[in-house]
């Protein structure tokens, strides 16, 4: 079953590369329960098939990036980018991206929270095997308010602009 507007997020853990070592958070990848992460918090969320894959690195990543501050000025608390990818992709392609403090990097590496909102697809045929379909949400204190799932091979609604507009 896919999730929709009015759900909760399910249970499920990502995985981030941190960058810097803080109390509690290692230097380099770090598992978080994505019910702790999106306690009280208001999160815009996208989703791509693969880091540093054409459309997801010249246009949705950067889109987010880009519009950062306007999405802060909304009262949104973090950006966050899933996709199926492991945590060192994920940090390399924030830092390659310039992206690292400004959106969240998130590994889902075995595609197993994108499953649990039943938004995975099968890439099997371009050799990238389970990824995310793309998407965009926006999640208040775990309960999805946005959702924009893309038809396959377009990226129409789940830019930073649209989701933007509907916050």
């Amino acid at each position: 079953m896919t999730i929709k507007i009015g759900d909760t997020l399910p249970e499920g853990q990502l995985a981030e590369f941190i960058e810097t070592e803080t109390e509690g958070c290692a230097l380099g990848p770090n598992t978080f329960n994505v019910r702790d992460l999106v306690k009280g918090k208001k999160i815009a969320l996208f989703a791509v098939p693969g880091a540093f894959t054409p459309t997801c690195s010249a246009k949705h990543l950067p889109g987010y990036v880009k519009f950062a501050a306007e999405f802060k000025a909304k009262g949104v608390d973090e950006i966050w980018a899933i996709s199926v990818n492991d945590a060192f992709v994920m940090g390399a392609w924030g830092r390659d991206q310039k992206a690292t403090n400004i959106v969240r990097l998130l590994a889902d590496g075995n595609a197993a929270f994108v499953k649990a909102l039943g938004l995975d697809a099968d890439y099997s045929k371009s050799g990238m095997g389970t990824r995310s379909q793309r998407f965009s949400a926006y999640i208040d204190d775990g309960v999805v308010k946005q959702l924009n799932v893309e038809a396959p091979k377009t990226f129409e609604v789940s830019t930073a602009e649209v989701l933007l507009s509907q916050i």
